[in-house]
């Protein structure tokens, strides 16, 4: 398709229900004149047809992803691309502005298959049917771009990519692993970056294939095989530049999925800037590129020295003013220790203990004084308290109760027996053997009932008499009403 007009610098449209000449009549324009006959007629020009048609693809069409190849590809120097897309039985017309041609990562080619996102129009100049390109993808790309965004989700509901998950990488590393290809420019670049860095800092390279048959089981045991040595303290997975098909390696699920088990912090850098994959969601660091994942990993020996050589300065400056402090502490102790010597405090004590003297010359005959009368006081309740005082009382207390005793006790005695020849008259006034003893007798049945009824008795029963001297056992001959 050659370069185009200015109608095909930007997208346009057509106001709803007009056109955009000024032509006679027809929609939103002004009526058509009359014919002879008086009958009104629509009457449309060119360029309001095909404005008509163009916003009548626009609008019933929308957005479509198609798919063909490229042949007559311009690119002129506005930027904008124009080419033909075609298939085995029909082409079409296809612009894609530079606004969207400049998102394209690889310019495309004749004779390549791809797949666009794009929305049907006519070029109103020439009345041609043709597609406004709004994207661009190799047909196996397109492929490649789908899976990569099922897995991203996927593993996106996971948690894989959260923030909180990741871990920080260490100030100084005691070792650093590189899982990488051992022959690419890669490697050679994280090299010369962490020699250049801070050569101090020994390096590990878990060599690996990073592209092609075979690659993710490689990765995937270098990873495995830097966390079970735990010899390093942070990891790099890096791999250069190229097409998605190159660096797809790193957006197997496997691969992500070793980064994440991975004990050891790990930052990712492969590809470019632009390139973005799996492992660099999942990875604890993701740095645009391999020099620069060597860059994280380690700090700057020349910022080191400077701060090693700030900090000696600020250690030195330290010390003397620590030395500076002490040396007006002895100042001052010497001072206060001349001040305060030995026979000023001598005379102190001395006279201390002369007070102390003249104290104790006072106060020992009052001491004195203050003890007897405590002993005799403790005398004078001993001899309340003495054993035999107690003893002499106590005697004197069983010799009246003994006389007391001697006259009171045959007057009880006497009492006593008075009651109980009493209480002995009274039990035998009411006693049942003095009644059986004036002739009566007790009656009770086999089963020791008193017998007080004659009705209670048969003839025949056995019965029981109880006289003053005995009992009599006896049979029922008869009963007398």
């Amino acid at each position: 398709m050659p370069p185009a007009t200015s109608a095909f610098d930007e997208p346009h449209a057509l106001p709803p229900g007009g056109s955009s000449s000024s032509g006679t009549g027809g929609l939103g324009g002004p009526a058509a004149p009359s014919s002879p006959a008086g009958s009104a007629r629509d009457i449309y020009t060119v360029s309001r047809l095909v404005g008509t048609a163009r916003l009548a693809l626009e609008r019933g069409l929308g957005v479509l992803w198609v798919e063909g190849e490229i042949s007559n590809l311009s690119r002129p120097a506005s930027g904008h691309w124009y080419f033909t897309l075609k298939d085995g039985q029909a082409q079409v017309r296809c612009a894609m502005f530079r606004q969207r041609a400049v998102l394209v990562r690889q310019p495309p080619r004749d004779g390549q298959q791809v797949l666009l996102r794009a929305r049907t129009t006519l070029y109103e100049a020439r009345g041609e049917f043709q597609l406004v390109v709004d994207s661009l993808e190799d047909t196996g790309e397109g492929l490649l771009r789908r899976r990569f965004e099922e897995l991203k989700a996927r593993l996106e509901a996971e948690g894989l990519f959260a923030t909180a998950r990741k871990r920080g990488l260490p100030t100084l590393p005691r070792a650093i692993g590189v899982v990488t290809s051992s022959s690419g420019a890669a490697v050679r670049d994280i090299l010369h970056v962490l020699a250049r860095r801070f050569p101090a800092v020994p390096v590990v390279i878990y060599p690996t294939q990073v592209q092609g048959a075979g690659s993710v089981a490689q990765i995937v045991a270098a990873i495995e095989t830097a966390g079970r040595r735990a010899e390093v303290d942070v990891l790099i997975v890096a791999r250069g530049g190229g097409s998605l098909e190159d660096l797809w390696s790193f957006n197997e699920e496997a691969v992500a999925r070793a980064i994440v088990a991975s004990p050891i912090p790990v930052v990712s850098g492969v590809g470019h800037e632009v390139d973005f994959t799996i492992a660099d969601l999942v990875a604890d660091v993701r740095a645009p590129t391999p020099s620069a994942a060597a860059e994280m990993v380690v700090p700057d020996v020349m910022v080191w020295r400077r701060r090693m050589v700030q900090a000696a300065r600020r250690l030195l400056q330290a010390q003397e003013q620590r030395l500076d402090r002490v040396a007006d502490r002895v100042r001052w102790l010497v001072g206060r220790l001349e001040q305060a010597g030995p026979e000023p405090q001598l005379q102190r004590l001395a006279q201390r203990l002369d007070e102390l003297e003249r104290r104790l010359s006072s106060a020992l005959p009052t001491r004195f004084a203050q003890q007897a009368r405590q002993v005799a006081n403790l005398q004078h309740r001993l001899g309340l308290c003495s054993p035999a005082r107690r003893l002499a009382t106590l005697a004197q207390q069983e010799a009246n109760l003994r006389q007391r005793l001697a006259v009171v006790g045959p007057a009880m005695v006497a009492r006593s027996g008075q009651r109980l020849a009493l209480a002995m008259r009274t039990l035998d006034a009411v006693s049942p053997l003095a009644t059986l003893a004036r002739g009566y007798a007790l009656v009770t049945d086999e089963r020791g009932r008193l017998v007080t009824d004659s009705d209670s008795l048969s003839m025949g029963d056995r019965i029981e008499v109880a006289l003053s001297n005995g009992a009599v056992v006896a049979e029922v001959r008869g009963v007398r009403k």
